[in-house]
């Protein structure tokens, strides 16, 4: 895209680090879970309400991004990832003051609508700043930093709640950090003389399987996560310290095979992906057959390799094949289908252990054999032009 102002450093940093405050709705609560049910624990239903804190704001994502999209692209990016600022704030830091659990989950929904709007508003100026290999080294690294972040944001809660439970919800006042920086330093992207007046259909044929894909990877970003300590505890393994050093060496995975995505780039996304889900499959097939933590330590590692290398492999790949009136609903999909996928996880492996637990690292099989017959599939994706305006391929 041609426009008036070239993007830079101070850009790169605001959109990167804005990308990582959605991720504090998946982990910021989860140390304070125990405390915060106790706390409530004469209100009716506490045992289903305080779960559901934790995964609703996912859940509003998945269903609300693609909306948030469909604003981008008919009102504009800045303004949608201002308001949605503004919104992360307020609702982000009441449960510092509300008295009813159900008011909490009320404003956790709202948390959800704003990380859909800051999630699709930060990726889609990504695609509008930044072309070619910028546009794919600027994916990886949100793929590095939010990895980075997720830990970092879950240490905190750990030692913000260490007193008060509703401590950790104070970390949702960055949004009145950032949304100055954003309001002073990002711009509205100027479109194409072409595609200035209207909008133009998505490429379904072409997006349609990637999003299936995006749909198994974020399943697949929540399996180390959510199972590996299931998987351990059968193996006699249920050190909390153990488990977090496991669940660490998935994380540096993770960041590992994100940013050997600059390294390998030059291969054609059908191979990335097919690279990327044969990794994680391997992983989760070990991972379901391992007979001592040193192998699922091994297993958590291929499979983080393969997750770090999926995910900016497909949203580069889908920015390929759209242009300018189209990118952001292409991204608020791509972000629906992440976050959908990550809600589903555990209740496919729910599914396929039926509720038995000893039946985990059996079902953690099943899908690390799913995820190989995805990256089959990934050879079979036609190789269909982007529109006119879009960028043609990867590497421009």
């Amino acid at each position: 895209m041609k426009a008036d102002r070239q993007a830079g450093l101070p850009q790169s940093l605001l959109l990167l680090l804005g990308s990582c405050l959605p991720v504090l709705g998946a982990v910021l609560l989860a140390p304070v879970l125990p405390r915060m049910q106790a706390h409530f624990a004469d209100t009716p239903g506490v045992a289903v309400l305080v779960p559901v804190a934790l995964t609703l704001p996912a859940l509003m994502v998945a269903l609300l991004a693609p909306f948030a999209g469909g604003i981008a692209d008919r009102v504009g990016r800045r303004p949608l990832l201002l308001w949605a600022m503004l919104l992360y704030t307020l609702c982000g830091t009441l449960p510092l003051w509300l008295q009813s659990l159900p008011a909490i989950v009320a404003s956790r929904a709202g948390i959800g609508l704003a990380e859909a709007a800051i999630m699709t508003g930060c990726t889609t100026l990504m695609g509008d700043y930044y072309s070619g290999a910028r546009r794919e080294r600027l994916f990886a690294l949100q793929m590095v930093v939010t990895s980075l972040s997720a830990a970092v944001f879950m240490g905190l809660g750990g030692q913000l709640g260490q007193d008060n439970w509703r401590a950790p919800f104070a970390l949702y006042a960055a949004g009145l950090v950032f949304l100055p920086l954003m309001a002073r330093l990002l711009w509205e992207p100027v479109a194409p003389v072409q595609v200035a007046h209207g909008q133009q259909a998505l490429p379904w044929r072409a997006l349609a399987p990637l999003y299936l894909l995006a749909l198994l990877a974020g399943a697949s970003l929540f399996i180390v996560p959510v199972q590996a300590g299931f998987v351990l505890g059968l193996l006699g393994i249920d050190a909390p310290q153990q488990i977090g050093l496991t669940m660490g060496a998935n994380q540096l995975a993770v960041v590992a095979g994100a940013l050997s995505f600059r390294l390998i780039g030059r291969l054609s996304p059908a191979r990335l992906l097919l690279l990327a889900f044969v990794l994680a499959g391997c992983g989760g097939v070990l991972m379901g057959s391992a007979s001592s933590q040193l192998h699922v330590v091994v297993a958590v590692a291929i499979n983080g390799l393969g997750i770090g290398l999926m995910l900016p492999t497909l949203i580069t790949w889908i920015m390929a094949q759209v242009g300018f009136s189209q990118r952001g609903r292409a991204t608020g999909l791509f972000t629906a289908a992440i976050f959908a996928g990550e809600f589903v996880s555990p209740l496919l492996v729910l599914a396929i252990s039926a509720g038995q637990v000893t039946a985990v690292p059996h079902a953690v099989l099943a899908i690390g054999l799913l995820q190989g017959v995805a990256a089959l599939l990934c050879m079979a994706l036609p190789r269909l032009e982007g529109l006119p305006e879009a960028d043609q391929g990867l590497h421009p």
